[in-house]
């Protein structure tokens, strides 16, 4: 099983109960809030436009953007997932579809942000998703991205069999902030700011934040990708 039918198997399994037990997550995390908002603020600034939730999952967070005045759209690998979304969110649009080929026109997105999404893609098809998100997101937009941070080199892989309640078969990647922003810089996106805070128990690392600006067009991203 490649790794995106995995997420889907596994995701689609745990949805209905992964959306109770994250409900209200974000009301006790202020750092996070005030990354997204700061996310908002700066695809505000820059002019505006439609925001991709990429990995949206039930929409927690595309629920939160939307509250605070963004045009957000959310797009996840689990109809499961997106089934829960739209009922959650019903004013907000949702669609089935892979980071590695999103449903957006080139240049189409003043922002995207992938909340702990990137954590199932394998190292080797990592450059090939950075890309995707450079085609869609346009000169001067904004990518925020959230993952788990590795102790011990570029990835820990954690290999999942039991969550939200459910058995399962998922694995998930800690990475390197510092391989992460060297994949970012060749897909044409250039770091704003970067944070990185420590674990909340029961999370089992410290987790990173990298907000970057897109600054290339997409044919040059592409090219970065299959070097």
């Amino acid at each position: 099983m490649d790794s995106e039918q995995e997420a889907r198997v596994a995701y689609d399994l745990v949805a209905e109960d992964y959306a109770k037990l994250l409900a209200g997550e974000l009301e006790k995390l202020p750092l996070e809030r005030a990354l997204l908002t700061a996310f908002a603020e700066q695809v505000a600034g820059g002019g505006g436009g439609a925001v991709a939730d990429i990995g949206c999952g039930p929409g927690r967070v595309s629920g939160f953007l939307a509250g605070i005045g963004v045009d957000v759209r959310g797009v996840d690998l689990s109809p499961g997932m997106i089934d829960v979304a739209r009922r959650d969110h019903p004013g907000i649009p949702f669609e089935v579809a892979s980071m590695a080929a999103l449903p957006f026109r080139d240049g189409e997105l003043a922002g995207a942000l992938a909340w702990y999404s990137i954590i199932h893609i394998p190292q080797g098809r990592q450059d090939a998703v950075f890309a995707e998100f450079a085609r869609v997101v346009r000169p001067g937009g904004r990518l925020l991205l959230a993952f788990q941070v590795s102790e011990g080199g570029d990835e820990d892989v954690v290999r999942l069999r039991q969550a939200y309640g459910h058995e399962l078969d998922l694995r998930t990647r800690r990475q390197s902030p510092a391989r992460v922003k060297k994949r970012l810089a060749a897909a044409g996106f250039e770091l704003v700011a970067e944070l990185t805070r420590e674990r909340i128990a029961p999370e089992k690392s410290r987790q990173a934040f990298l907000l970057a600006q897109r600054t290339v067009d997409s044919s040059a991203a592409e090219a970065a990708a299959a070097s």
